[in-house]
């Protein structure tokens, strides 16, 4: 089994898989880590499970000491961090390599695993991101866009008649009172943002065919009614985290018998775990 640590600005999504896929999945607020709560929360998610390995990858540097020093403690394992040095299964097109996300690594790993080059991940978290994939197989860099929570969060601090909303799909394209108006704004108009960066991403890449895979919080909500959107895939930062942990793995291990699969599962709530 292995243990799976994504560490994000909101949150921190543990994982369980073995060497075909991504087993279950959770999410706990990254902050928790910093008031000592995490630790208990990961081993209830791994419950009686035995990690006989572990892979991180962080945006947050602050944690990760924390982290890896909970890993040893509760399960005696040294997690491999995934880096620009340590990622395997993508080349990197970038001048300065260390400088990239190591999620965002992890995103090109899976989507090239999965659906091959040229493609393209956009990764809807605190910030939106697309991370592209050229067609050599390399990481060749992205864009980045204010995240939907971000933006309509900072309406919300910003002004003092607009209120804090619950991101959902909007009941038409005119709004009829301040919330309604707000929803419009985010998804549909993060949707335009979307269709046009792909747009500009295909005429650059000089690509007809680009597979457009999304993750992160709001895929799914975002991605339901684009053409633009070939596949949603929730678990495909964990994913490529497995992928990379088993191609650190000796030869004649269980990487040997790894079986390429797109079976990954909707993440749920804070430690409510749904089972492939």
């Amino acid at each position: 089994m292995i243990l799976l640590i994504d560490i994000g600005n909101t949150h921190t999504h543990l994982g369980l898989a073995d060497h075909k896929q991504v087993l279950k999945q959770a999410n706990l607020p990254t902050a928790r880590w910093f008031g000592g709560q995490a630790a208990g929360l990961a081993r209830k998610f791994v419950g009686r499970a035995v990690p006989g390995g572990a892979a991180l990858c962080s945006v947050v540097p602050r944690a990760t000491p924390l982290v890896r020093r909970a890993v040893r403690r509760l399960w005696n394992i040294s997690p491999m961090e995934l880096t620009a040095r340590t990622v395997r299964g993508v080349g990197i097109n970038y001048p300065r390599p260390e400088t990239i996300g190591p999620d965002r690594l992890a995103n090109a790993v899976a989507v090239k695993h999965h659906f091959g080059a040229p493609a393209v991940v956009v990764d809807f978290g605190t910030a939106v991101t697309f991370d592209v994939v050229d067609r050599q197989g390399n990481y060749a860099g992205g864009i980045i866009a204010p995240g939907l929570e971000a933006m309509t969060d900072y309406l919300h601090e910003k002004t003092a008649l607009l209120p804090r909303i619950k991101i959902r799909e909007p009941k038409g394209v005119i709004g009829k009172n301040t919330e309604q108006a707000m929803l419009v704004g985010a998804v549909l108009g993060y949707r335009g943002l979307i269709r046009e960066l792909v747009k500009e991403l295909k005429g650059a890449m000089k690509a007809r065919r680009l597979p457009v895979v999304a993750t992160g919080g709001y895929a799914r909500l975002i991605g339901a009614r684009m053409a633009e959107i070939t596949a949603v895939e929730p678990l495909l930062t964990l994913e490529g985290l497995r992928l990379v942990w088993l191609a650190h793995q000796p030869a004649g291990s269980m990487s040997d018998r790894v079986q390429p699969t797109c079976n990954l599962q909707p993440a749920t709530g804070n430690l409510k775990i749904r089972r492939a």
